[in-house]
């Protein structure tokens, strides 16, 4: 599903990602854990298409599309999702308004008729419900006034309406007490569980991996990958930490 090549990436003229390479095949979840400073989220921006970011080498296709030759918007309408480790508030835009035309927007590029006002809003309150998010909710600001935890709920709940092919999840379990970490573990699994999806699940913390289990953990330092395990390397790198890992 998703292939990188020898990616380099840089910003303001300081080179972050130097040389990252992995592949993400369709049913799978990788996690990608590491100090920080390390490249992890600048990995996420550079996949989602976040402005700023230069690729000065390497390649990233996508279900065999070149991902990087495509815009933000063409990246989520072919199925990338991007969650922020601080999701962004938007004041004066309300959560039903911001995706319903966000959903709307990626049926229009593959063809398909948009959801009525009534459509969409049985929707949006089913996902919500999953979420354990009150109704009420998404009348208000996308993300204004919500605590750290109703942020990740309410991108959860973005993620269940859009239904995206890959996600690529930076550090969801920040900000999260135990009870919304296992609804927003459960709310990734019961989403991209599934055999035509793929999760990239980046984290500094082995907990949320109880919950949404890797096949696959990476340890991101200095900008390229310098180490691959099963869900054990995590464990490994709570007891021990990076450095006494790559030893």
């Amino acid at each position: 599903m998703l292939k990188i090549e020898n990616l380099h990436a840089e910003i303001d003229g300081k080179e972050i990602l130097k040389g990252l390479t992995l592949t993400v095949n369709a049913g799978e979840v990788h996690a990608i854990m590491g100090p920080n400073g390390a490249g992890k989220s600048t990995l996420g921006y550079v996949l989602g298409g976040r402005p700023g970011y230069e690729v000065t080498a390497g390649s990233v296709t996508f279900d065999g599309q070149d991902l990087l030759a495509i815009d933000a918007h063409e990246r989520a309408a072919a199925g990338v999702f991007l969650g922020f480790q601080y999701p962004v508030e938007i004041p004066g835009v309300s959560n039903v308004q911001f995706l319903r035309e966000a959903l709307n927007a990626q049926r229009a590029s593959r063809d398909e008729k948009p959801l009525s006002g009534g459509e969409f809003l049985k929707l949006a309150r089913g996902q919500a419900d999953l979420l354990g998010m009150d109704h009420d909710m998404l009348k208000r600001p996308v993300n204004v006034g919500f605590s750290g935890g109703e942020k990740k709920r309410n991108e959860m709940v973005q993620m269940g309406i859009v239904d995206p092919k890959f996600a690529i999840l930076d550090e969801t379990d920040s900000g999260l007490d135990i009870d919304a970490l296992r609804i927003v573990g459960d709310g990734i699994n019961r989403i991209m569980r599934k055999p035509d999806k793929a999760v990239l699940l980046i984290t500094h913390y082995q907990r949320l991996l109880d919950y949404v289990a890797p096949d696959f953990v990476h340890v991101l330092e200095a900008g390229r990958i310098t180490r691959t395990g099963g869900a054990e390397l995590a464990h490994q790198l709570e007891r021990e930490g990076y450095a006494a890992v790559n030893a």
